[in-house]
């Protein structure tokens, strides 16, 4: 098994030996390897047949190979080491001598083996020494083992002098088993080095070891002849008393080997102080060469200073950071040197150093440069010893940290300001006003007042302009903002277009709603954003500290409410916050909660409104609306808590809930008689579902599922939804026409929509709003809108459909203007399920009574 020969192959092609060998046994050559294999399989045949051999033994006998061995490799495991000696021995040869005596060669070649095992793994981590250990020892045993049976067997062991043969030959096989062992164990290391084994390998060790084992075996013998004649409970009562010895030796050796070591530890000491002391003459006045180097060469400022704060001493880069010269540093204060800022400070650390009460202390100062500017400096002072010297001073080091707090200054600005206004942030806001709600808490004089402005239409810019456009408008806004506040006033941007400004030293409330009117006055000024005039408007809400806040996210809040209760009035406008307010926004919180509950609890409804065509009075179809009855609120307006749901998130729900809704029913319409087969369904869609990247698969989905055809189906968006969300919103809209769902414009005329807008989007119908066909007077400014709109939809090819008709005259007015479509209280109101089936009922047999009636005159009927 040459570990060379397969270097050259391929790895693929090295066998399993050599991978085994060089994986277990990189350092042995061909003969020691030979000799290592030879030695494990002759004691593994060893052990074999000492296994075979002791199969015959009694329960009895078994039980006591077994505890010996097991005491054996115990004792294996604590050795006792000999003093001033490298080597050790352990107590279990006693008891495998012993087993010798007792019950042959076989007993005892076994627990050699095992305590061999147990020696080996304890000292070694090569699983070549602890394969080969035990086998080596099995090997010693049996050889040195079956001498001794052979002698014995031929001696007279009755005669007089029978027990000291006994023990001169138990100590004989010791010696023989442990020279057997030891050139076993030899030979290893001498063919690894291609040497032959030497004398020295067996006389080195002999000492101690020797005679350890010629004790252990003569100790074996006399235990052997005290078992013999009284049995084996002597043995029970010995082996305890024999391990005490043995600690007892153990710890004694322990003992003198710590004694020993504590001695020499002495010495050493003694020997070390000695160098050291001379050492430390000569390293003083090494380090006071240092030292004046060091102190001269040194890249930070220092200086000695006399316990007054005197330049006693100071180095080049002192004089450098300051721009001075010697003359301008030695023996002046350094207190000249220092900013009127940092001369307290500096001051009391001097003082609390010379009364003993400080050993060194470290502070940031700003020192005056000789050219005027201020340099920060990182200054340490402490007490010095010069070498050599009785007279002590300080010692200052200074260095130069002018760039790391200019940077700091960067990073404090930018964490507590907007980096695109340069106004204080909402964190910087939120330290400014939790200051002053604490000091009007302590000073009932020192009143503030707090606006918050949100700017109306800012999406509009943004999405019109782009966003870079919008980005300028926010900077000129925050510039005009601040021209009208005084200077103890704070404005802070927190976030998108919401500003915040805290009124600082507020006399009386009257001043802050002068601000609020003078800040609107100022903001409908035109601005002048990418080659555009805008014209803006903000909703301001405003609150104050008699309201005894101890939050800023009160007063924040408050504020917040008090702005969009200014919204809620209809924009560009200021309202100013009163308790009354809480109680609106508990109860939009209410409702909200309750909201998302009613939709996952049935308690929505959905009711439809005919839509009819007006020229000829036949039913064309139905809008659905969504309604709430509230379990303890009762019927809540959709006016009042769709606007919950937008802001809430829940838009989408009620959305896919009326138009499942309203699918599912129109096909049970459809399908209770061919005459309502071609009925529609017009459905109200926000601005979020058109938005939404899955709106179409939900209206597909809500088709499908009912079994209505897409060209039954209208979706209908307000003209500010339609045009404020355009661009997102138009791919979505061509791919829902390409479908075949009509489209309609609902509430049109009150919205910013542009002709050209009108003209190239999917839209199918407008609906004009009722606030202009309430307005229907012949002859009126309202009629000429209507009419005009009618004709915009003609000539854009829309169908139009006007929406609340409450008066014959209404009705009269849009046929004679030829408006296609109508719906309203004067034709029919939002209706339940049951009140459609009975309306469709009622067609049903108008339409057979009209169909006899014609039959006779042959004439066609027609469904009203």
């Amino acid at each position: 098994m040459n570990p060379a020969a397969d270097q050259g192959s391929p790895q693929g092609a090295v066998s399993w030996p050599a991978r085994l060998h060089r994986a277990l046994m990189p350092d042995y050559n061909p003969k020691a390897t030979a000799y290592w294999w030879t030695v494990v399989a002759l004691g593994a045949a060893v052990l074999v047949h000492a296994g075979v051999s002791l199969a015959d033994l009694t329960p009895q006998a078994w039980l006591q190979v077994s505890v010996g061995m097991a005491i054996a490799m115990l004792a294996g495991v604590f050795p006792v080491r000999i003093p001033h000696s490298k080597n050790s021995f352990a107590a279990g040869e006693i008891f495998i001598f012993l087993l010798l005596l007792i019950h042959g060669p076989a007993a005892a070649s076994v627990a050699a083996a095992g305590e061999a095992f147990v020696g080996s793994y304890r000292t070694s981590r090569r699983w070549t020494s602890r394969i080969v250990s035990p086998a080596m020892a099995a090997l010693a045993m049996s050889a040195a083992g079956g001498l001794l049976q052979l002698l014995l067997a031929r001696a007279d062991l009755a005669g007089p002098g029978a027990a000291g043969l006994l023990v001169l030959a138990a100590m004989g096989t010791a010696l023989l088993y442990f020279v057997g062992n030891t050139l076993l164990v030899s030979a290893v290391p001498r063919l690894k080095a291609g040497q032959r084994i030497q004398p020295s390998d067996l006389f080195g060790l002999f000492g101690w070891v020797g005679v350890a084992y010629a004790g252990s075996a003569a100790v074996a013998a006399l235990l052997f002849l005290t078992y013999r004649q009284s049995g084996i409970g002597v043995l029970m009562a010995v082996v305890p008393v024999l391990g005490m010895l043995l600690a007892t030796l153990h710890y004694f050796f322990r003992q003198q080997e710590a004694a020993e070591a504590v001695r020499r530890s002495g010495e050493e000491a003694a020997e070390r102080e000695a160098e050291l002391a001379e050492r430390h003459v000569r390293e003083l006045e090494a380090s006071e060469r240092r030292f004046h180097s060091a102190f001269t060469h040194a890249s930070i400022g220092m200086a000695l200073l006399s316990f007054e704060g005197r330049i006693l001493q100071a180095n080049e880069a002192l004089r450098e950071l300051l721009g001075r010269s010697d003359d301008e540093l030695l023996q002046h204060d350094l207190h000249e040197f220092v900013g009127d800022e940092d001369l307290e400070p500096l001051k009391q650390r001097l003082a609390q150093l010379n009364s003993q009460g400080l050993e060194d202390f470290s502070l940031e100062l700003r020192c005056r440069h000789s050219g005027g500017e201020l340099v920060w400096v990182s200054a340490h002072c402490a007490f010095f010893s010069e070498p050599g010297s009785t007279s002590p001073c300080l010692i200052l080091q200074v260095q130069d940290i002018t760039a790391r707090r200019n940077a700091e200054a960067g990073l404090h600005h930018i964490a507590f300001h907007d980096s695109l206004t340069g106004l204080p942030n909402r964190r910087r806001f939120h330290e400014h006003l939790q200051q002053a709600v604490e000091t009007c808490s302590q000073r009932a004089g020192d009143q503030f007042a707090v606006m918050f402005l949100d700017f109306d239409r800012f999406k509009l810019i943004n999405d019109s302009l782009g966003h870079n456009a919008g980005d300028e408008f926010l900077i000129q806004v925050s510039r005009r903002i601040q021209e009208s506040l005084r200077p103890n006033d704070i404005v802070a941007r927190l976030g998108g277009d919401e500003f915040a400004i805290l009124v600082r030293q507020l006399e009386h409330e009257r001043y802050a709603v002068a601000l609020a009117e003078r800040l609107m006055e100022t903001l409908r000024r035109p601005f002048h954003v990418a080659n555009t005039e805008l014209m803006t408007s903000a909703s301001i809400g405003i609150t104050f500290s008699a309201f005894g806040y101890t939050t800023t996210d009160e007063v924040l809040r408050d504020a917040d409410t008090a702005m969009y209760k200014a919204k809620g009035a209809g924009k560009a406008r200021y309202a100013l916050f009163d308790a009354s307010l809480h109680t609106e926004v508990a109860n939009r919180l209410r409702l909200e909660g309750d909201l998302r509950h009613a939709i996952e609890d049935g308690q929505l409804s959905v009711v439809y409104q005919p839509i009819y065509q007006l020229h000829s009075g036949v039913l064309s179809g139905f809008e659905a609306l969504v309604r709430w009855e509230h379990p303890s609120d009762g019927m809540i307006s959709p006016a009042s808590f769709l606007p919950i749901a937008e802001e809430a998130g829940l838009m989408l729900k009620v959305s896919d809930f009326v138009l499942n809704c309203a699918c599912r029913q129109l096909r049970q319409w459809q399908v209770q008689d061919p005459a309502f087969a071609e009925l529609s369904m017009n459905v109200n869609v926000s601005g979020h579902d058109i938005t939404h990247p899955a709106f179409v698969a939900r209206v597909s989905r809500a088709l499908v599922e009912a079994g209505v055809q897409p060209m039954n189906l209208t979706l209908e968006l307000t003209e500010n939804i339609l045009m404020s969300r355009l661009e997102g919103a138009l791919p979505m809209l061509t791919e829902l026409r390409h479908m075949g769902v009509a489209l309609a414009v609902d509430d049109f005329g009150t919205g910013y929509s542009s002709l050209s807008h009108l003209s190239t989007l999917p839209i199918d119908s407008l609906k004009i709003d009722k606030s202009f066909v309430n307005q229907m007077r012949v002859g009126s400014s309202g009629s000429a809108v209507v009419k005009s709109i009618i004709l915009l939809g003609g000539s854009l090819g829309k169908a139009v459909v006007a929406e609340g008709i409450e008066t014959e005259s209404q009705l009269e007015q849009l046929r004679e203007m030829g408006c296609q479509f109508g719906q309203g209280y004067h034709l029919a109101r939002p209706m339940s399920v049951q009140a459609v089936h009975l309306l469709l009922q009622d067609l049903l047999e108008a339409r057979a009574a009209a169909i006899s009636v014609y039959a006779e005159l042959d004439r066609p009927s027609v469904l009203h």
